[in-house]
């Protein structure tokens, strides 16, 4: 524990008397995710995951919900400052994924109130590793294309981008059949709570 004034008190529910954290850190994970929002074009939640929970000791429901919060000002100032302003928006896609990520969201807010945090940070943990695989795979043709390592065989490289591919959806598809799974065979429990 660092005690790096000012320091802000969270998660005030979980332990008694909350938990504290220095704002410095939080300043400069946050520099972080804006950067990486900047350059990649992404919300940061690969990044703010593993730095709240596992870095700052943040509980997992907390920092999904700080996250969803925080997206919405550094993607929308991102996106207009640095990519609407010069005609790089699809409008019509962004708003048929915006519908689609408001019913997303609202799901996935619901099931983390209702499975255990060591179990988001597993599946979590699940589909970042899907995205490393994915570019695991991708590696050998980019480095072969750059002259860096021998070319490859046209059937190695196809066997490796087919792995890489079915590899990534199979595991968000099981990602995703959980979430349904959880969400749907708890509506009995949600319903109670809604009513208490």
């Amino acid at each position: 524990k660092i005690n790096l004034p000012p320091m802000l008190t969270f998660d005030e529910g979980i332990p008694p008397g909350g938990r504290h954290i220095s704002a410095w850190f939080l300043i400069i994970s946050g520099f972080i995710v804006g950067f990486a929002a900047s350059i990649m074009g992404v919300g940061g939640g690969f990044l703010t995951f593993p730095m709240f929970v596992y870095g700052l000791g943040v509980s997992s429901m907390t920092t999904l919900d700080t996250d969803i919060f925080q997206i919405v000002f550094t993607a929308g100032y991102g996106s207009i400052t640095q990519y609407a302003i010069y005609g790089f928006i699809f409008y019509t896609l962004a708003m048929g994924m915006l519908l689609g990520s408001l019913i997303g969201i609202q799901i996935g807010s619901i099931v983390t109130k209702i499975v255990p945090g060591s179990t988001i940070r597993a599946f979590y943990a699940l589909t970042v590793s899907a995205g490393f695989l994915n570019r695991l795979c991708a590696l050998p043709a980019k480095l072969a294309e750059m002259g860096w390592i021998p070319k490859l065989s046209p059937m190695l490289e196809k066997t490796l981008d087919i792995i890489g591919i079915w590899g990534f959806f199979a595991i968000i598809i099981a990602f995703a059949v959980w979430v349904f799974y959880s969400f749907f065979s708890n509506l009995d429990v949600l319903k109670t709570e809604e009513v208490n």
